[in-house]
């Protein structure tokens, strides 16, 4: 009976008896601070001071960076980690000038002179073939590119905008995208008056996009009357949106609009009082020093594209005169018909050994400024500084992800020299615009690439007999 009475005494004695008193439950842990954190890698943060963090750390909380931490830090608690070791994490990539569905064009004709491949076979297959479905699927096939590639903000002008902003947006990259105004009649609209009136209605259905900002574009003087991109001019500066226009592309281009109007296009731009706020010149291969004081006091964005101007052999940009007064000058690919791709890393690459040529000096245009050109100056380029291009706390989390885990990319000792002189668009890994992951493992998580590429192949097709049927009236006369 007493060893009874023991046993009983020491059950009751027990941890989780009715003696003793109840445990607390176990609390939930506490509700995760980011939404993503990526961690491990090499944080190339094109900051002010350009700081490259080994084994550093980015935390993205919706849209935005909220956090860059070095290698060490203590990572907060996140709905999702991606480990980065051994890849490289950037700033996404800003393509500063181009006209993506022109990618249906890509090689229909090279090797001549920039007029006579817009006049006898750019401007003739557009007015045959351009309509609302091709600059959708060719927006479509560009943009995809584009992220494949690294670039996550664009700027372009075409026909048809509402369709490449509506392309650009289902892809997920963020665009700066021209409805193009010019002066004869063009696929879209039949005068400049109805371009006009049609890209304000464009501006004010697409405003208040988070990933779009549309703007207005003037093709260029040497196209357009003078009128009609002082009322562009006037339209972008009403409702606060960027101005875009070609000019001094080439001594042939400032031929003919000093024969019209007795001066270049940025003079005449300058003389007119059409420098408004966020105005971006494309190409200004041939400016002066008076055009580049203009240019720097209006606070306008230059678009430099290497490797379309070197093609059509229209003149190299002083790229280090526009930087030197002070212009924010971003890198460009152009359109794909004229270029013939979309990788913003083979600009680079091009950039930096073109104007060392052209300096006689290896040190001219080193891999850190131009790489500078691709991310922040870019886009501040586009009036978008303090949105995009580099990473750092309040930002838009626009980020690439670049596996250097590959015999060419291997040793690395230099970020700047490999992400400039090395690495190409098919070294990209993960693409993430917005806050939201774009590309996976290379591929594209938001729309039906073969579903993309089965309708260019369809569009080609059309491209091809209307280019026959071309090539037959030109050939009688017609």
């Amino acid at each position: 009976m007493r060893q009874v009475l023991l046993l009983l005494l020491s059950l009751a004695l027990l941890p989780g008896c009715a003696s003793s008193p109840q445990a607390a439950p176990p609390q939930d842990p506490a509700p995760p601070s980011a939404d993503l954190v990526i961690h491990g890698g090499t944080v190339v943060t094109m900051d002010v001071e350009r700081r490259v963090l080994e084994g550093g750390a980015l935390v993205i909380r919706g849209s935005r960076i909220v956090d860059v931490l070095p290698a060490g830090a203590e990572l907060p608690r996140a709905a999702r980690t991606l480990d980065a070791q051994g890849h490289l994490v950037i700033p996404g990539l800003v393509n500063t000038h181009g006209h993506s569905p022109m990618v249906l064009f890509r090689g229909i004709a090279d090797d001549m002179a920039l007029m006579e491949w817009l006049n006898d076979f750019i401007f003739p297959a557009e007015a045959r073939t351009v309509d609302a479905d091709f600059v959708y699927w060719g927006a479509l096939l560009a943009a995809a590119e584009m992220a494949r590639s690294g670039t996550t903000t664009y700027c372009e002008m075409y026909y048809f905008e509402d369709q490449v902003a509506k392309a650009t947006a289902e892809v997920g990259l963020r665009g700066v995208l021209g409805q193009t105004i010019i002066g004869f009649p063009a696929p879209d609209y039949e005068s400049p008056q109805a371009a006009l009136k049609g890209t304000e209605a464009y501006l004010q259905r697409w405003r208040e996009h988070p990933l779009i900002t549309p703007s207005v574009a003037p093709h260029a003087l040497y196209t357009t009357k003078l009128e009609v991109v002082r009322q562009a001019a006037e339209l972008a500066r009403r409702y606060g949106v960027p101005f875009q226009i070609h000019a001094n592309e080439s001594p042939a281009e400032d031929e003919a609009v000093r024969e019209q109007y007795g001066a270049t296009s940025v003079e005449l731009l300058r003389r007119e009082g059409l420098l408004v706020p966020r105005t971006l010149i494309h190409h200004g291969i041939t400016l002066t020093q008076e055009d580049r004081s203009a240019l720097a006091e209006a606070k306008a964005g230059i678009s430099h594209n290497p490797e379309s101007n070197m093609k059509g052999a229209s003149g190299l940009a002083d790229v280090a005169a526009l930087r030197a007064a002070g212009i924010a000058v971003g890198l460009g690919t152009d359109g794909p018909a004229g270029n013939n791709n979309l990788d913003l890393f083979e600009e680079l690459d091009t950039c930096a050994k073109v104007h060392k040529l052209a300096a006689k000096s290896p040190t001219a245009m080193p891999a850190k400024e131009v790489f500078a050109m691709a991310t922040r100056e870019g886009a501040q380029a586009l009036g978008l500084g303090d949105q995009v291009g580099s990473l750092e706390p309040g930002k838009l989390a626009d980020v690439v992800l670049i596996d250097t885990r590959v015999p060419e990319l291997t040793p690395l000792y230099d970020v700047y020299s490999q992400l400039v002189y090395a690495i190409k668009g098919g070294h990209v890994r993960h693409v993430f615009v917005h806050g939201e992951q774009v590309v996976a493992d290379r591929e594209l998580t938001r729309v039906d690439v073969k579903r993309i590429l089965a309708e260019a192949r369809r569009l080609q097709q059309k491209v091809l007999a209307n280019l026959e049927a071309f090539r037959r009236e030109k050939k009688q006369g017609r």
